[in-house]
């Protein structure tokens, strides 16, 4: 496995040097620990409703989403009656996928349960970058569609620190010998987590930065 500063090297020849790729970079945001309920809610909506659809469509609706679902208030989405839903599943102001409209009622519960745990922005916002996998484990197993790019995607979006499997993430960690394919069973997680410990521990970069390094190298 190459260091990363090997691989910011490759990242930067492509991209036009060391200053270029790194104004390419985000950085994960330190206030994402005090973001409301709403927002998280509305965040995960929105990954849950991306996955498998066209991104477009969703975000020019999104207007519209916030509206239907009441601006995302927990309370409110949680106790979600039946006729409420019946009313979802014919607003032409959303994607009137019955599933999906669910998962709203659901993960809705599943953050009301968090505040018992200190809330969704110390659980999810403040959870160790070291143990990325297990608050993904922890989304898949408590939340509602929300395994695999959905739960990475949707933690990006929040802005905390977090790596994305992409395609061309997926391909520099092949290239590396750190995965032989695409992770997906616990084994190759916690392959993908040590790496990515081991790269935070050379560059005291953030999951966040070497994740898009490793996306830019391919």
């Amino acid at each position: 496995m190459r260091s990363f500063d090997e691989i910011f090297a490759i990242s930067a020849d492509r991209h036009g040097g060391a200053a270029a790729l790194e104004a390419k970079l985000v950085k994960p945001d330190p206030a994402v620990t005090a973001l409301a309920e709403d927002r998280w809610l509305s965040i995960l909506t929105k990954s849950v409703f991306q996955a498998g659809f066209n991104w477009k469509v969703i975000e020019a609706k999104w207007e519209g989403f916030e509206t239907a679902f009441d601006g995302f208030d927990v309370g409110r989405c949680a106790f979600m009656d039946d006729e409420k839903f019946d009313s979802l599943l014919q607003d032409t102001r959303i994607v009137r996928n019955g599933t999906k409209i669910a998962t709203v009622r659901d993960n809705a519960a599943f953050l009301l349960d968090l505040r018992a745990e200190g809330g969704a922005g110390a659980v999810l916002g403040g959870w160790p970058s070291e143990d990325f996998i297990g608050l993904l484990e922890m989304l898949k197993k408590r939340g509602s569609r929300l395994g695999g790019s959905t739960a990475q995607f949707a933690m990006r979006f929040a802005g905390r620190d977090a790596f994305i499997l992409s395609r061309d993430v997926t391909a520099r960690l092949i290239a590396e010998g750190v995965i032989d394919k695409p992770a997906g069973s616990k084994t190759s997680m916690r392959a993908v987590q040590a790496a990515f410990n081991e790269w935070m521990a050379q560059s005291g970069r953030s999951l966040t930065e070497i994740s898009r390094v490793l996306a830019f190298s391919c």
